[in-house]
């Protein structure tokens, strides 16, 4: 099939060709920042995409542009049916990647590498294993720098993905930089952003502008390289000199990257989000199972993405939780 681009483009010019699937909602750690302390209500398991149905919406996104599918949960490796999706997903003609915390990977290297999967972003917010367990309630941080270790031995291509709050792991900047000298990894700082129940505020962010000035005044500016960064970026990328590996900013709330943005993102249970921030929502799942065509309903979801942060363009409503905390708790959205 000749892929019809203009299904997924939206009315401010931007294609979509990059599909992030949620496969569960569940998650082996409690980090505070992605999941409300009191947990979240878990969709009924009958109300899941089941690993068929995971393939057939993906394969109608890939018959029009998509190009590029991001598995994502919760935690992805926790579906006990996770081999069987990568191996169905893996015949379509797209990158695969995925997103995990790291502590059941080692456990997938064989099918991973069987299905030509070799770009994994681990996400790590502090490399103090006591934080570690503060944060995620767990302790496990052995286990993660192990398999990050047992990752880069197998050749796969490991981004770090840091969530910066102040307070907690602002001063690991330059700790997590310097992994960078030996390490052929990437680092990215995420800023903190607003979901339900994570208790957002602006005074917790470690902006952009931050995390340059403790770089360069360690560094000094003449040793940071900016680096051309990716088509449809969303993070800015810097390396330093000499280091083997780079780092990068995602700066969604101080300096967003809207403009360039080709993301969807499909929930586990089977709902299009066509921005993180956005607290609408569109059902694939339902006229899916019915035997219905969900190709209007896709493109009904494109056409009504706003053309930043899900109409939040000003900081007094980048800052009212009656906007900011009217979204899913980050666990559920799968990133």
């Amino acid at each position: 099939m000749t892929p019809n681009n203009s299904l997924l483009t939206d009315d401010f010019g931007r294609k979509h060709n990059y599909l992030r699937i949620s496969l569960i909602e569940k998650c082996n750690l409690r980090c505070t920042y992605c999941m409300p302390a009191d947990g979240i209500p878990l969709s009924p398991k009958a109300d899941i995409m089941s690993a068929d149905e995971i393939f057939e919406i993906a394969k109608t996104f890939v018959d029009y542009g998509v190009d590029k599918i991001r598995l994502t949960g919760g935690e992805p490796l926790l579906r006990k049916d996770f081999p069987a999706i990568i191996k169905q997903l893996s015949s379509l003609e797209t990158e695969i990647s995925i997103t995990t915390n790291g502590i059941l990977i080692d456990r997938h290297l064989a099918v991973l590498k069987e299905c030509k999967v070799f770009k994994i972003n681990l996400s790590l917010d502090t490399l103090v294993a006591t934080k570690f367990n503060a944060i995620t309630l767990r302790n496990q941080f052995s286990i993660v720098m192990d398999n990050l270790v047992l990752l880069l031995e197998h050749n796969f291509k490991v981004k770090i993905n840091v969530v910066l709050i102040k307070g907690f792991n602002e001063d690991e900047i330059i700790d997590f930089i310097a992994l960078t000298k030996e390490m052929p990894i990437s680092i990215r700082f995420i800023e903190f952003m607003p979901f339900a129940g994570n208790e957002w505020d602006s005074s917790k962010m470690v902006t952009q502008q931050e995390i340059m000035s403790q770089v360069e005044a360690h560094y000094t500016p003449e040793n940071v390289d900016k680096l051309i960064d990716e088509a449809n970026f969303t993070a800015r990328e810097y390396k330093i000199k000499g280091h083997k590996g780079s780092f990068g900013i995602i700066s969604s709330i101080s300096n967003p990257f809207c403009d360039g943005c080709n993301r969807i993102r499909l929930t586990a249970n089977g709902k299009i989000k066509n921005c993180l921030f956005s607290n609408s929502e569109t059902d694939l799942l339902t006229p899916f199972r019915n035997n219905q065509p969900i190709e209007d309903a896709i493109s009904a979801a494109i056409k009504s993405k706003k053309k930043v942060r899900a109409g939040m363009t000003t900081t007094d409503e980048i800052n009212d939780p009656t906007l900011n905390q009217d979204n899913r708790s980050m666990i559920s959205i799968g990133g």
